[in-house]
């Protein structure tokens, strides 16, 4: 791509803070140090509405884990442990393996599973459609009596590559470990299942979960009509604990970063206020935007817009817009402003992204829309890296994103809910 200053400033801002700081686990001393980076990379730009919000956040830590067959054959098998799973006990279980394509397959078939260890092996469809086994795998499994979880890591493709994300847990339900492997595993797993044999393994997983405090950062380019009704932009900075969360959600994380920034730079200030939020412990479970919505319910009326970045900085389509119809057909209209990136995918439901909570009380949003195929294949993996980035596509992300978010906050008229 041509050269250009602002660009390759902002690039060396993104690929620095990755390099520098790497995986950022809710509640972990690298989050907090970030966190205090990006204040600190704020104030840098003479920009001083910027602040920090506390929150409360589960922090777990992944100890030692590891997982052998011991029978019919000697092989290690490569996992990660799904956070916030419980620990083995110390010395870790040995115990036989069953394995079950769904739901369903395992509750017709619940007697195989009692004292056993239930591998689901679910391939995958889409995300929104395949993760329900992830994060419900512990429960499921423990409801037939199984004494741990495995599954199928949710993506479609691997180069033996296994998947970490979230696991649930159910009050009233015994709380079992819960791991991925890769694909690779689970279809080997799968053919000596279909052949008879027994299958032992050894599952040693010793992790640990705490409370920590933790920080949401929020910057204002206060509006210049009317400042108390606002546009949120965002991404969220905290990453799982493998790879260095440069795609989740790293890119997306820096992109709405820019947007206040280059518009003071640029002093361009819309009707309406542009508040970035960087929010923090995202992973968990959305645990820094529900903070946020609490302490900031008076406000929640005045939010007309809400926009965030979580699913990687590629290629930039469009955006995944949720509400009214009326909605739709004035964000087709701005995206007439930014073509060729001017797709707009209709998503009532949009899951998976902080978003979501402010969507379910009626706010109307949006979520960059990028040429994501390759997304999944990083996802939560040691591959999330900034080698599977692209400058030209992460710049041309944040220009996008810069100019959208100007001209939402920038309307004459109020934005249809």
């Amino acid at each position: 791509m041509k050269s250009d200053p602002i660009a390759d400033d902002f690039y060396e801002k993104y690929t620095k803070f990755i390099d520098t700081f790497g995986a950022r686990p809710s509640g972990s001393p690298t989050l907090e140090r970030a966190i205090d980076h990006m204040v600190d990379l704020t104030l840098d730009t003479s920009f001083n509405d910027v602040w920090t919000e506390n929150v409360t956040v589960p922090h777990w830590e992944r100890g030692y884990e590891s997982l052998t067959m011991t029978l019919p054959y000697t092989r290690n098998i490569s996992i990660l442990g799904l956070g916030p799973s419980v620990p083995t006990p110390a010395a870790g279980m040995t115990a036989e393996v069953i394995v079950v394509n769904s739901f369903s397959e395992l509750e017709a078939n619940y007697n195989d599973a009692e004292g056993k260890i239930v591998l689901f092996n679910a391939h995958f469809t889409t995300y929104e459609e395949t993760v329900k086994y992830r994060r419900n795998c512990a429960i499921a499994a423990a409801k037939q009596g199984a004494v741990a979880a495995l599954v199928r890591s949710i993506t479609p493709f691997s180069l033996y590559t296994p998947h970490t994300g979230s696991v649930l847990y159910e009050n009233g339900i015994t709380k079992i470990p819960a791991a991925a492997i890769t694909l690779e595993d689970a279809d080997y797993i799968q053919r000596i299942y279909n052949r008879g044999n027994k299958i032992l393994v050894h599952l040693k997983m010793l992790n640990n979960f705490t409370l920590k405090e933790s920080r949401n950062v929020i910057i204002d380019l206060k509006g210049k009509e009317t400042p108390d009704k606002m546009v949120i932009v965002s991404g969220h900075i905290d990453s799982w604990d493998v790879g260095t969360g440069a795609i989740d959600d790293g890119g997306g994380m820096m992109i709405s970063w820019f947007v206040p920034v280059i518009l003071k730079y640029l002093n361009l200030r819309p009707k309406r206020t542009i508040r970035c939020v960087l929010w923090t412990s995202e992973e968990p479970g959305y645990i820094g935007a529900a903070s946020y919505i609490k302490r900031h319910a008076n406000e929640i009326n005045n939010i007309e817009f809400v926009m965030e970045s979580d699913s990687g900085t590629f290629e930039p389509l469009g955006l995944e817009v949720a509400g009214s119809q009326d909605l739709k057909c004035l964000m087709a209209d701005i995206l007439k402003l930014t073509a060729p990136i001017d797709k707009l995918k209709d998503a009532n439901n949009i899951t998976g992204t902080d978003i979501e909570l402010f969507i379910n009380l009626g706010i109307p949003g949006a979520s960059l829309l990028t040429k994501d195929d390759q997304y999944m294949w990083f996802h939560h993996t040691p591959a999330d890296t900034l080698t599977a980035q692209n400058k030209s596509n992460v710049v041309n992300c944040a220009a996008f994103w810069a100019a959208l978010a100007y001209v939402v906050a920038d309307l004459p008229f109020d934005i249809p809910r």
